[in-house]
């Protein structure tokens, strides 16, 4: 078998992987990126296309070039929440855009960039072992082209994903890598690209619908004429035929009575809150990998990202200081939680929320919200918007639904509380067992007060 050695190896060429290797490798480091897809076929991801933040990208790449290349509607300002019995509630962004993306376009420049930096990059490399001494992870075994190949490096990152083989290969029982990670914690999703025959009334919105077991359809306009059509479901619930239910719902809509199919695939999903620790000794797992993914949406672009960009950074200082171990690599545990994964980890409290109610309940309460008091139900603010006579009519609106009610907003209260505990997260690995019984703590009394299940 033979050997390759680099500074560093990134598993897996999407949004995480690109910005770590892009980043270790503009901090002058020899690095490889292994890609299982083809070079043709790079970037094909399911996805539903919408991203928010672009601006906030970490500055590694060529961020006006990738908007040019692969931002194919920047005119995003508003949400519309399609409710069963076809009652639309509207969202306006507040002055903020969002955009659809080819996402294949995205992820090409994202890997032209890539190249750019000085990263080798090998396409249809399998990797199907990680290679591990003492704990220590020291490379992974790959394919390609038929000749199995040892990738050695003092780190390695895994963007392979949320099904990552990398993760099932290692061995993890003295790291404080996060192993708690069960199906259930997943969503799978399905998607299609279609080409309708006359622009559609919401090219500026992306279109939300509630389905049973816990999940949503969306349409997505990537133009007046081209829109991405998916929907998805989560794992504690039962099956959904995704392919059936999307073709249901489309049936009803004459927009899209000739659209014709561009392209469809499949993925699973993160919805969960994100690894309490992605590191182990000369290990980090970045984005999917590390259900770096708002559990809610199944958005996982703008924290790929960051993630990937903090992952590179950390990375090239543990090479240079000859230093791999979970103390040294701790600081991008640290980066993530206590900016999105305190969010995200908030946001998964709605979904364990949703599990203890009935599609029925839940919509039933959307639809009797106005739009402005439904936003601060689900966000920061509380009721602190909506005076007294809102408050009076909200109480005649939401008759026969005020335990519901009541139990989403102490879900947004406690959802601030666990955001602190977040935020507490240990800037070392030696105090990382007593913040977790903290927060494991506050997540039995979450699980009480809602009547869910414990998901974790």
């Amino acid at each position: 078998m033979r050997t390759e050695q680099f500074d560093v190896i990134v598993v897996g060429g999407g949004t995480g992987g690109t910005f770590a290797a892009t980043t270790a490798a503009r901090e002058g480091l020899d690095v490889v990126l292994l890609e299982r897809k083809s070079e043709s076929e790079a970037g094909h991801i399911a996805c539903g296309d919408a991203i928010k933040g672009a601006n906030t990208f970490p500055d590694v790449i060529d961020r006006e070039h990738l908007r040019a290349e692969s931002f194919t509607n920047d005119g995003i300002e508003r949400a519309l929440f399609e409710l069963p019995d076809g009652e639309r509630i509207e969202y306006s962004f507040g002055g903020q855009s969002g955009a659809i993306v080819d996402r294949k376009r995205y992820g090409e420049v994202l890997l032209e960039e890539t190249d750019r930096a000085g990263v080798t990059i090998q396409y249809d490399t399998v990797v199907q072992d990680v290679i591990q001494s003492d704990g220590v992870v020291e490379g992974v075994v790959a394919t390609r082209n038929g000749i199995q190949t040892r990738y050695e490096a003092p780190v390695t990152i895994d963007a392979a994903g949320a099904l990552s083989i990398l993760q099932d290969r290692a061995d993890f029982g003295a790291a404080t890598f996060d192993t708690n990670v069960d199906y259930t914690h997943f969503c799978s999703a399905y998607r299609e690209v279609l080409s309708v025959d006359e622009p559609v009334d919401y090219d500026d919105a992306l279109v939300f619908k509630p389905t049973e077991e816990l999940g949503y359809l969306w349409y997505f306009p990537r133009t007046e004429r081209e829109i991405n059509v998916g929907l998805g479901f989560q794992m504690t619930e039962e099956p959904m035929q995704l392919v059936e239910t999307l073709r249901g719902d489309l049936g009803a809509k004459p927009e899209f009575a000739n659209a014709t199919v561009e392209d469809k695939l499949g993925a699973a999903l993160p919805t969960r809150r994100p690894y309490d620790s992605a590191v182990a000794p000369g290990y980090l797992a970045v984005g999917d990998a590390a259900a770096h993914v708002n559990p809610t949406t199944g958005g996982g672009i703008p924290g790929a990202a960051k993630a990937g960009h903090w992952a590179g950074e950390v990375a090239a200082d543990a090479v240079v200081e000859e230093s791999v171990d979970e103390a040294t690599l701790w600081r991008y545990n640290h980066r993530v939680q206590t900016d999105f994964g305190k969010r995200f980890a908030a946001m998964d409290l709605y979904n364990i929320f949703g599990t203890a109610h009935s599609i029925d309940e839940l919509t039933d309460v959307i639809a009797s919200l106005p739009a402005q008091q439904l936003i601060d139900v689900l966000g920061k603010e509380g009721t602190a918007s909506m005076g007294l006579l809102g408050k009076a009519r909200l109480a005649l609106s939401t008759l026969g639904h005020w335990r519901t009610l009541y139990d989403a907003y102490r879900v947004n209260a406690m959802a601030d509380e666990l955001k602190s505990i977040y935020e507490r997260y240990p800037e070392t690995p030696a105090n990382f067992p007593d913040w977790r019984r903290d927060r494991d703590a506050f997540m039995d009394r979450f699980y009480e007060h809602v009547g869910a299940e414990p998901k974790y």
